[in-house]
């Protein structure tokens, strides 16, 4: 369960983040290459062909403003060519910049930490940072640290539990562009040992923060002092607090590869962990391709998110929790074929009484589900699921699920989950709805309300090339998003992709056999050539 009942300890350094809600619901995880306690490698098949691209290994690491210095780990090869390897240091404790360098990638060996957290409460005095990393005991101030990652520049994690943690007080600033975007992979990535079907290669990018929380692990809601600790943490990492316009930073155009490390049972990174965010972080024009866990979770805060895609999941393409308050505007999303969890999850992980209630709006998505999951553990059952104390808006948007249930709400609680939908049309098995708790389906069908608010549960798709809108798409009446929240832009049209010339999801991206994204992208199984 995403409640902690005890933290794991791999290494000194080690963390994982639940990908799954209250107990009725499970991380799949399975499949591709997620390992725990990883024997010897054997060669890798198909065996890559070092060297044989135009890249060529830069001659050395640079210089940054940390206190500690990068390490040269020596040259990789693979199919687009060979790559120094410069491994970043176990704290930036300094603002840093890591250029984009050809030739070079970026590597986190194990937790890598930007900055040291000061509590719960932004401290006012200044820290002096140290030469010997983050002190886990007296801690009084923030370290004002900012991680600056340059447009087209590669990180990698080591296989295993590597991840960047991103903590209170501090910053990231990973601003890639359409044509150079950040990507964040797997070193198999870069050696060409990965496939299709890899997944959970290394942890993920989590970002911490102090905007409320609820479900606390310390504090109370009531005593207005609740915070969390990453799941599975060794060392305190920790989010929440009162401040909802928090700002940790920035990620734009940014791809995060073959994420998601398995712990434990139930214990496990994906691509994106926003923790305690606020309004004040900017997130938009991020993919995650083939997490072995969630494509993004959102524990607490009051994100905001535009232009997100996330391909391949192997739990939750987009799951929300305790407490968070977000709004997500042109998300594509398509869940792994055959195994993959849920579209969305959304819940406040079984605790009824916290507030406040979690609560998402979406509009503008076209969320896929072409096949039905065969993991056992896949228990969403359907390819939406709302439970808990949470309240959903669901506004011009597509759900393209023919061989499963498209909704399923679970009630429980004074006040069970609620469902709005504004211009949302269904393609669906026969039943269509599932109910549970104190739901039955029929309850579930009024909740949508086809027929009202220009929704339809008996859609037929003229959607082509996946995902870009066809007649029947168009002939949709819309509803403007705006009336909402601020945040979101007033659009005419329903799904993420408006038409053949809509080409936001292009350049910035990676094609797989699941999801072609656009002529100028690379594949996701290889690395750009410049």
């Amino acid at each position: 369960m995403k409640n902690i009942h005890g933290l794991l300890l791999v290494g000194c350094s080690a963390v994982a983040l639940a990908g799954c809600g209250p107990s009725d619901i499970a991380s799949p995880g399975t499949g591709g290459n997620v390992i725990i306690n990883p024997a010897p490698t054997p060669s890798p098949s198909p065996t890559p062909t070092p060297g044989t691209g135009n890249i060529v290994a830069a001659s050395s690491c640079p210089t940054i403003t940390a206190t500690t210095q990068l390490v040269n780990d020596g040259v990789i090869t693979g199919p687009t060519g060979s790559y120094r390897v410069c491994t970043l240091p176990r704290v930036v404790d300094r603002s840093t910049t890591l250029p984009k360098i050809t030739g070079l990638v970026y590597q986190m060996n194990g937790r890598v930490d930007v900055g040291c957290d000061g509590g719960f409460t932004a401290p006012t005095a200044s820290f002096a940072t140290s030469t010997v990393g983050c002190p886990t005991a007296n801690l009084t101030a923030d370290t004002n640290v900012t991680l600056t990652i340059e447009a087209g520049a590669t990180l990698i994690g080591a296989p295993g539990a590597s991840w960047l943690a991103v903590n209170r007080g501090n910053k990231i600033n990973a601003v890639g562009t359409a044509t150079a975007p950040i990507i964040f992979t797997s070193k198999d990535n870069v050696t060409g040992q990965v496939t299709e079907t890899s997944q959970g290669q290394w942890g993920g990018v989590v970002l911490m923060g102090r905007a409320p929380t609820t479900d606390c692990v310390t504090g109370s809601v009531a005593s207005n002092n609740c915070e969390r600790q990453t799941e599975g943490a060794a060392d305190p990492a920790r989010f929440g607090g009162t401040d909802s316009a928090y700002n940790a930073g920035r990620m734009s155009y940014v791809q995060i590869r073959y994420s998601g490390f398995i712990l434990g049972s139930n214990v496990e990174l994906q691509s994106l962990t926003g923790e305690g965010v606020g309004t004040g972080t900017v997130l938009d024009h991020i993919q995650s391709y083939n997490s072995s866990d969630d494509g993004s979770e959102w524990f607490g805060g009051s994100p905001n998110l535009k232009y997100y895609v996330s391909i391949g999941a192997d739990d939750d393409s987009l799951d929300v929790d305790t407490g968070a308050q977000m709004n997500v505007q042109y998300a594509l999303i398509v869940q792994r074929d055959g195994a993959g969890d849920a579209l969305f999850e959304i819940d406040s992980n079984g605790n009824e009484t916290d507030t406040p209630r979690t609560k998402l709006a979406v509009a503008n998505f076209t969320a896929i589900q072409r096949q039905t999951s065969t993991n056992s553990e896949a228990n969403d059952l359907a390819s939406a699921l709302f439970r808990g104390n949470s309240d959903t808006t669901l506004i011009n948007g597509i759900i393209f699920s023919p061989n499963n249930e498209c909704v399923r709400l679970n009630g429980s609680g004074t006040t069970p989950a609620t469902l709005k939908a504004l211009s949302v049309v269904l393609s669906c098995n026969a039943a269509k709805f599932l109910g549970s708790g104190s739901y039955t389906p029929a309850q579930v069908a009024t909740a949508f309300g086809t027929g009202a608010n220009n929704n339809n549960d008996a859609f037929t798709s003229t959607l082509s090339s996946l995902f870009i809108n066809g007649a029947n798409e168009t002939g949709v009446t819309a509803t403007d998003p705006k009336a909402t929240s601020s945040f979101f832009d007033t659009t005419t049209w329903i799904g993420a992709v408006r038409n053949a010339t809509d080409t936001w999801y292009a350049g910035w991206t990676c094609n797989s056999a699941a999801a072609n994204l656009g002529a100028t992208n690379t594949s996701c199984t290889s690395l750009p050539t410049t």
